[in-house]
This record gives C-alpha cells, sequence and structure tokens, in this order.
C-alpha cells in the first residue's frame, strides 16, 4: 500500500565578501518577496473561499479553493473507473468532514476535490467560531455550542440516510459527541490523528503529554486567550505561528502552511476541557475508524497508539511521512484511504 499501513481489529571568501553581502541582501530581499506572493494567494483563496460559500446553507461549503499546483501522481489514477464503479453500489456515499482546532472548512480543499472525483459526496462544514462563522470564539463555552453546526446537519437528514464522519484532531471529540447522540444518522466514524477519547475523558486529555495537564495549561500556558478580562478564566488558545509550522506542518508544502498562517483562528478553551459522556449503547454502538499519522508533532504516533489501545476502533490506518495535517501533507493517501473504509460493509 506504499505509504499506507492499514491493520483490522479482526485480523566562498573574505575577498569576496562584499559581492557575498549584496548577493545575499538580493536573496533575501527575492525570498521577502516570494513570502509575500505566498501569502497573497492564501489571501486570495481566502476570499475565493468566502464567495464560494454563499452558494450554500450557513457555513457549510461542498467545494473550497481548488487543489494544489504542485504535481502529485494519484495512486488511484489506473483503477480510477473501477473505483467510481464499486462505489456506485455504496448505500451511503455523503461524506461529512470535521476541521479541528483552529483550523475550518477550508483545510479540506484537496479532500474535497479528490473524494468528489471518485463519485462520494463529501461537505465540509466550519464549527462555531471557526473559519468564516463570525461567532466570536470568545463566547463558545461547550461542545454543544462548538458541535453545533453538525448537530443541525445531522438533524436535518432524511430519516433513511446516513452519513460517514471525518473528525480531525479535537474535532474527533464532535465526532464522540454526534456518535452518542444521533448514532442511527451515521454509518461510520472516521477519527484523523483525532481525539478519540473514552468516557469521562476530556478532548484535552489527549493532548496532555505534549501540553501538561489540563489545570496546568490554564494556569500557567502563555498563549491563552483572555476575552472577558484577565481577571476571568481563559476562553480559548491560540499558538504562536512558529511553533504551529513546527507542530503542525512540519511535512505539510509551503502554499498550504501559507494558507494556514492567515486563516486560522483562536479555538475555544470550554470545548476541549468539557468531559464526555459516551455510552456502550449509542457511542459504542458505532462504526469507528482510527488514521494515524506517523510524522505527527502535535498527536504523537506514540500517543495515537495509546488512544486506539485503550478505545479499539474497528479498523486502524497509518500514513507514513504525515505530519498532523495529511488532508495538505499526503492528501492521496489519506484519500485511498478514505475510499477504502467507505467501501467496508
Amino acid at each position: 500500500m506504499g505509504n499506507i499501513i492499514y491493520r483490522r481489529k479482526k485480523d566562498s571568501k573574505e575577498n569576496n565578501g562584499s559581492r557575498s553581502r549584496r548577493i545575499g541582501g538580493r536573496s533575501q530581499r527575492k525570498m521577502a518577496a516570494e513570502e509575500e506572493l505566498l501569502h497573497r494567494q492564501a489571501l486570495s483563496m481566502v476570499l475565493h473561499q468566502h464567495q464560494l460559500s454563499q452558494r450554500f446553507d450557513g457555513s457549510m461549503s461542498r467545494r473550497i479553493g481548488s487543489t494544489s499546483s504542485r504535481r502529485h501522481t494519484d495512486p488511484l489514477a489506473n483503477n480510477e473507473n473501477k473505483v467510481v464503479e464499486s462505489l456506485e453500489n455504496i448505500k451511503f456515499r455523503r461524506v461529512v468532514l470535521i476541521h479541528g482546532e483552529g483550523f475550518g472548512a477550508w483545510c479540506w480543499y484537496k479532500t474535497i476535490a479528490q473524494l468528489e472525483e471518485v463519485g462520494l459526496l463529501p461537505t465540509a462544514m466550519d464549527l462555531t467560531g471557526s473559519g468564516i462563522d463570525l461567532t466570536d470564539t470568545n463566547t463558545v463555552t461547550t461542545l454543544a455550542e462548538y458541535s453545533k453546526p453538525l448537530i443541525q446537519y445531522l438533524e436535518a437528514l432524511p430519516e433513511d440516510e446516513k452519513v460517514i464522519l471525518v473528525g480531525h484532531s479535537s474535532g474527533g471529540a464532535c465526532l464522540s459527541y454526534a456518535l452518542e447522540n444521533f448514532p442511527e444518522k451515521i454509518s461510520k466514524a472516521i477519527f484523523l490523528c483525532a481525539t478519540m477519547v473514552s468516557n469521562g475523558q476530556r478532548p484535552f486529555d489527549v493532548f496532555a503529554e505534549e501540553l501538561g495537564s489540563a489545570e496546568r495549561f490554564m494556569q500557567e500556558s502563555e498563549f491563552l486567550i483572555y476575552g472577558n478580562g484577565k481577571d476571568e478564566p481563559p476562553t480559548g488558545f491560540m499558538f504562536e505561528k512558529q511553533l504551529m509550522k513546527g507542530l503542525y506542518f512540519n511535512q505539510s508544502p509551503t502554499k498550504d502552511v501559507a494558507l494556514a498562517m492567515v486563516t486560522m483562528r483562536p479555538t475555544p478553551l470550554g470545548p476541549i476541557m468539557e468531559k464526555l459522556s459516551l455510552s456502550p449503547e449509542k457511542y459504542g454502538s458505532g462504526q469507528r475508524f482510527y488514521i494515524q499519522t506517523l510524522d505527527d508533532r502535535a498527536l504523537s504516533p506514540d500517543v495515537q497508539e495509546k488512544l486506539v489501545r485503550e478505545n479499539p476502533p474497528e479498523g486502524v490506518y497509518k500514513i507514513k511521512g504525515s505530519d498532523h495535517c495529511p488532508f495538505f501533507s499526503k492528501p492521496q493517501s489519506l484519500q485511498k484511504i478514505l475510499v477504502e473504509i467507505v467501501q467496508i460493509p
């Protein structure tokens, strides 16, 4: 499977110094100009996203941006027709993509295009206070509020319709919440390097190895946001840009990183500090899958392995060479896995 591993539960010099300095100066100016160009391109994509989102209800959109200008080899190219034919017989083809902390529907632009190419029906949405949703992040205090766009989507589904949910990073908590409240609406839940918590756990607990305990983070972190004033509890957090690049995007293309740097928003703190109540009868009845990312610095492979060991899903997939954002760093591998999971009975 190439970069994918799968296992099922069931189975110069001083005399030239001045010249070098001139060249170095030109080189730095050139790099600065290139970086500015990348940021302008990213901003252009965001504006394009705003225009496209008007075609859909609320903050949901099915098509955001276009595929990357880099050339990639599509691992499904030779078998695409065969894949499309096989997917035609799949009863539930709607795939709902849920972003993680700081992100928005925009981060799925490659995945949306790739899934549509094989006949699936992807939808990406902004959670409350994320992406282009205008809600003040500081006012989002519960997981129910944060997940509201997803819940409204599920409530509006026809009675005989089910969807496949894909949740990235802390968006995994929204999947768990949805599984507990709407198990009959969900065909499969796919956790993408995500917070697949157990009953009584907080989404933040998953990141404790990297960030420390929740109590220590709330008291000492320099990344906290105090939307109601310093005398009140913190309302959100956002990492500094250089730290974000190292944690999330260590394998991602430059253009995608530039896009992220101008579009990521603070994350509401309340939802990730909330303990989930998950029952065997509802949450436990769902068909869950987990996709691990093996070059991930935000949620280490060891932590991801611990998650699947403590809360075993039906199947576990691994993407070699992927950072915390496989929709940027390994989009073809991600597409291949998603298509494969969709076809599992």
